[in-house]
């Protein structure tokens, strides 16, 4: 169907649409046990039928969509950083570290759902493959720093190690100080913090220095 866009990617995108589309003809409340929703009053309960967390929302969640340009705008940037990234580490590669993301990302959000919630906030669920898109654009920038890229808004172009810093740097800003409430920003923030963890980990880079094979003795 798309001959230049690798499989994963293209599988990945697939998923997501129909997910989508499925989400316009059920209706969010037939499927809102896929969403990611925060921890309950009492904790992890796999046979409760209400609106509270389950262990398959960590993945679930990242293949659901709230509108059409939130579809749109992460196939996007799932086209723009994952073809390249999976033609270089190739497709097992490529699809374990985009779930990573999505997990991780899933993982820090339910923790600030349950700190909200603690204090007196209203459980919400989250939706979106964001928090794996920002995985990707952390690793876009960590393997080609210095190819340029296009902004959307504005049209600007930038280095990848640039943008990734601008990005970072904004999603950490506005998730503390709630200036764009309805967007989990702290999850963009995991999704980029698991990438970054796992790719230090395939490169044997602290905290995961990897033992060296013992060197060749020299017999004189």
């Amino acid at each position: 169907m798309f001959p230049r866009i690798p499989k994963i990617t293209q599988a990945l995108m697939i998923a997501n649409v129909v997910v989508f589309l499925l989400q316009q003809a059920l209706g969010d409340e037939a499927l809102a046990s896929m969403m990611l929703w925060p921890l309950g009053p009492n904790g992890l309960d796999l046979f409760s039928a209400g609106y509270e967390f389950k262990p398959w929302q960590l993945l679930t969640y990242g293949f659901m969509h709230g509108s059409f340009p939130h579809l749109a705008f992460n196939m996007l940037a799932l086209f723009m950083f994952g073809a390249p990234l999976e033609y270089t580490w190739g497709d097992r590669r490529f699809l374990t570290y985009f779930l990573v993301c999505i997990v991780g990302a899933g993982l820090l959000q339910v923790v600030v759902g349950w700190w909200t919630v603690s204090h007196g906030g209203e459980p919400y669920p989250t939706v979106g493959a964001s928090g794996g898109v920002f995985g990707l654009l952390l690793a876009y920038g960590m393997l080609f720093p210095n190819q340029r890229v296009m902004l959307l808004f504005p049209p600007i172009p930038m280095k990848a190690r640039t943008l990734v810093i601008v990005y970072g740097a904004a999603e950490l800003m506005l998730g503390f100080t709630g200036w764009q409430p309805g967007v989990a920003h702290f999850a963009h923030l995991g999704g980029m913090l698991f990438g970054w963890l796992l790719i230090r980990y395939w490169r044997g880079q602290p905290p995961f220095n990897k033992r060296r094979p013992p060197g060749p003795r020299i017999v004189r």
